[in-house]
């Protein structure tokens, strides 16, 4: 990736005309009049919000939050609530709303962040409605879940307060409103802000204290067993893991080993590009690489984790990448996950060809992972002959001079 002229600078755009300037307001608009109109008809929305909101009457009402969710509607499945005890004290205020209208004003609060998060990383209007396009971006939004939420969340924090008292604060709230956002604390401490980290750390902390104190014995249940359980993590071989996790269970089976390996070999290879980038002053570069390697060494993601997609387009997008942006939009359309046979155990099944497509956005983003780490090696490796030579040449010189 080129380096961008400044480190976690909002790029300065010149002035836009009223209609895309006001873009986000009118999709947030039509997304909460979406949501009135299926209040109004009795029609079901929102699955994942229908389960914060599930949540949070748990807790209103002393009901156990990691067991049957009682205030579930009849036409949601019975998931469970998967998230640490302190985000269903976050999401309270969905508690008093009809389902629909949770999910509309998570909808709202997902758009608007959205747009947030293409603008911190410099691009231009017309990428959040071409974002919208992407499967982790529209399934986020249908499934009214909190994911777009708590990227605008790090993207903020990472990018904008850096240097400032709050900084590490947002990444920790996310972290405790669920977990995998831990991965920045990690980007934190090898991009040097060991204080930031450290600020991360105690607001995550301070946060699961909150939780013990508030709910202690779902606390306990949840910190023990259903962390470790939550949709079968580090077992769901389910086309929608797009882990490696998922990945080597679908081709392998049961594989612990081959998982651990390739989950350590990511983990390096990412961390030596996120050092590096961070070196030449690529602040949205190492943080994207950051987030695309949280989501493929989780046991657990969905299709809809990858919404990171979003500030990519917006990051190739600002540095003119058109190649890569229209690769990245077709790919993250989601159309290839209709070419197999999905659910019920038919993935173990797949042949070749469908393994290629069914894990399409986990070996895209191996691949590219791998291509980004051979192409600096081979260029830290170009620098290090250059400079051997420039020695050499340089010795003979003063040897000349001394000898004449």
């Amino acid at each position: 990736m080129a380096a961008v002229p400044s480190v976690g600078r909002v790029a300065k755009t010149p002035a836009v005309p009223l209609v895309p300037a006001r873009f986000p307001l009118v999709l947030a608009a039509l997304l909460a009049a979406v949501a009135v109109v299926w209040w109004a008809l009795g029609w079901p929305l929102g699955v994942d919000s229908a389960v914060y909101r599930s949540g949070a009457l748990a807790v209103l009402h002393g009901e156990p939050l990691y067991g049957p969710l009682t205030a579930t509607p009849d036409w949601s499945p019975e998931l469970p609530f998967a998230y640490p005890p302190i985000a269903a004290v976050a999401f309270l205020p969905l508690a008093g709303l009809p389902v629909q209208f949770a999910w509309g004003l998570l909808a709202v609060v997902t758009v608007l962040a959205l747009h947030s998060s293409v603008r911190l990383v410099g691009g231009a209007w017309w990428v959040l409605p071409l974002v919208l396009v992407l499967e982790p971006v529209w399934r986020t939004v249908g499934l009214g879940q909190v994911n777009a939420v708590l990227m605008a969340l790090v993207l903020l924090d990472v990018l904008v307060l850096r240097g400032s008292r709050w900084s590490g604060v947002l990444v920790g709230v996310a972290a405790a409103v669920k977990l995998t956002p831990l991965v920045f604390v990690a980007h934190l401490l090898l991009t040097g802000r060991r204080a930031d980290a450290l600020r991360a750390l105690g607001v995550f902390a301070g946060l699961g204290v909150t939780g013990f104190v508030l709910l202690p014995g779902d606390s306990v249940r949840y910190w023990t067993s259903t962390m470790l359980s939550a949709n079968s993590a580090g077992s769901n071989g389910w086309w929608g893991n797009q882990s490696v996790s998922g990945l080597v269970r679908r081709v392998l089976g049961d594989s612990g080993p081959v998982t651990a390996a390739v989950v350590l070999l990511v983990l390096c290879a990412a961390a030596y590009l996120v050092r590096d980038l961070h070196r030449r002053g690529d602040a949205v570069g190492a943080l994207l690489v950051t987030a695309f390697c949280g989501v493929l060494v989780s046991p657990i993601s969905w299709t809809h984790h990858w919404v990171w997609a979003a500030p990519l387009c917006a990051l190739l997008q600002a540095r003119r990448r058109h190649g890569g942006l229209v690769a990245v939009v077709v790919l993250f359309t989601g159309w290839v996950f209709a070419l197999v046979p999905r659910a019920e155990g038919r993935e173990s099944s797949w042949t070749a060809l469908e393994s290629l497509a069914g894990n399409a956005y986990v070996l895209v983003a191996l691949a590219v992972l791998g291509g980004l780490v051979l192409r600096r090696w081979r260029s830290s490796r170009g620098v290090a002959v250059v400079r051997s030579h420039s020695f050499r040449i340089n010795a003979v010189l003063r040897m000349g001079k001394r000898t004449g």
